[in-house]
Formats: structure tokens, C-alpha cells, sequence
């Protein structure tokens, strides 16, 4: 991928991951509670789940910038494929 497109794709991924995290709560009343967190972490916990995949989300979109991304892949493929 060319870091034309590659530079602003991750900025987005990461903005989005971003935000995310920093309206926790809004994110919270769009999709409500998360059963599985709710049973697994404790009341209250999916707000943390929430932060959780939006840290996750920032991470892949500096993968993406900085094209680690493809080194992964390839690194995931070559266990699946000889």
C-alpha cells in the first residue's frame, strides 16, 4: 500500500480508536451494556471493555501508518501456509 493512502488510513483508524476511549460514555449509550462483561468483569465493567477495544483500535491505526500491519499479516500467513 502507498503511504499516500496508507499515513492518512491509519490517522483515521487511530483517531477513531481515540475517540473511542475519550467518549466512553457515548459509545456506551449507543450499544448498551455487554452482557459478557458484565458477568466476567463485574457490574459496570463494559465502559472498561468499551476503552479496552478503542486502545486496541488506536494501536492497529499506528500499525497501519507505520505499515507494521503488512509484517504481521505475513507473519500470521506463513504459519498458515508453507
Amino acid at each position: 500500500m502507498s503511504p499516500l493512502l496508507r499515513i492518512p488510513l491509519g490517522l483515521v483508524v487511530m483517531v477513531v480508536g481515540f475517540l473511542i476511549v475519550w467518549k466512553t460514555e457515548t459509545v456506551f449509550e449507543w450499544f448498551g451494556t455487554n452482557d459478557w462483561a458484565e458477568e466476567k468483569l463485574g457490574v459496570g465493567q463494559s465502559r472498561f471493555l468499551y476503552k479496552i477495544v478503542g486502545l486496541i483500535i488506536a494501536f492497529i491505526g499506528m500499525f497501519i501508518a507505520t505499515n507494521i500491519v503488512s509484517d504481521i499479516l505475513n507473519g500470521f500467513a506463513g504459519i498458515f501456509v508453507r
